[in-house]
């Protein structure tokens, strides 16, 4: 007797679950030919990125293997003099690089404490009215053209800063740093922001349940909590700054010059780049293949700086 119903009951959910399986089976065979068409097109999209990043690689690479057959790797890396153009020609790329970092490190300083604390404030302090205010005026600093930021730093910032440094030149590595970072605030914040909101309730009442106060739960629960995401943003706003060209091409001046003064006039990589490339230089020469050498370079410093923060979000990532 017990062996029938148990029968009966296999029977019946058998029964229960080839009914249930069965819409699905049919379901998935309507929807194989969209499933099948929305796939490829993805894959086209993805396809698309990709032989568009090759074919950049490719661009510099086959470029830049026209100079460095005539200038070694050694002395491009290493040497502290880039006139390409003037005679006596050197092709040392570091006042190049100097200038970048030095207009990177000055915005990084601007923007990363400033863009960390507007995250703060939008994700733990200020209400949702507040909010859906702020976060888009803020945001409206990412829309505006780097040009007019340049113009901006040149017009109006460098006349204030030389009221502090009456010795500070008209094109000046100070000023566009610092506009430059008020710039990559936004991303900075929006970022953050993001990274805080997936912190869990949980851990903030937990917090709250302990005393902990707001600023305590702010920066000792939630900003640690979400240091991965916070981290990932800086680099990227960083990787944003490195290659930035026509603020630095117009505020920063173009001088290759190796200094940690910002009160100098410099040259980006960027900059050398527009400056050479709107000139006459012949197509084919060594002095036209330095773009592709200089801008093959810059490539694989913001590469290294994205595999970073790959690196970073994947070693100290958190999933709730």
């Amino acid at each position: 007797m017990q062996r029938t119903i148990g029968q009966s009951q296999e029977s019946v959910e058998a029964t229960s679950s080839s009914r249930v399986e069965l819409p699905r089976m049919r379901r998935r065979k309507g929807d194989s030919l969209e499933g099948r068409i929305v796939r490829w097109i993805f894959f086209g999209c993805a396809l698309i990125s990709i032989l568009t990043t090759l074919g950049i690689i490719f661009t510099l690479v086959s470029q830049a293997i026209g100079f460095f057959v005539e200038v070694s790797v050694w002395d491009f890396l290493t040497g502290t003099r880039w006139t390409p153009i003037l005679k006596p020609r050197a092709y040392g790329v570091l006042p190049l690089v100097g200038g970048t970092l030095l207009i990177a490190a000055i915005a990084a300083m601007v923007a990363l404490p400033v863009g960390l604390a507007a995250a703060i404030f939008l994700s733990e302090y200020a209400p949702n009215k507040v909010r859906r205010i702020v976060k888009p005026v803020l945001e409206i600093l990412a829309g505006i053209p780097t040009v007019v930021y340049g113009y901006f730093a040149l017009t109006f910032v460098t006349p204030l800063l030389q009221i502090l440094f009456p010795e500070m030149l008209v094109f000046n590595a100070l000023s566009a740093g610092i506009v430059m970072g008020v710039m990559i605030i936004p991303m900075v914040s929006s970022l953050s922001e993001d990274a805080m909101n997936s912190v869990p309730n949980s851990l903030r009442n937990a917090a709250y349940a302990l005393g902990a106060t707001r600023v305590e739960v702010s920066l000792r629960v939630v900003v640690p909590a979400a240091l991965s995401g916070i981290v990932a943003s800086f680099i990227i706003a960083i990787s944003r700054a490195i290659g930035e060209t026509m603020l630095v091409t117009i505020a920063a001046g173009a001088t290759p010059n190796l200094t940690l003064n910002p009160l100098e006039s410099i040259q980006t990589m960027t900059a050398f780049i527009v400056q050479l490339s709107l000139g006459e230089t012949p197509h084919g020469s060594l002095e036209y293949n330095t773009i592709f050498a200089v801008g093959l370079l810059l490539f694989l410093i913001t590469l290294a700086m994205n595999l970073m923060g790959h690196f970073i979000v994947k070693r100290w990532r958190e999933k709730y």
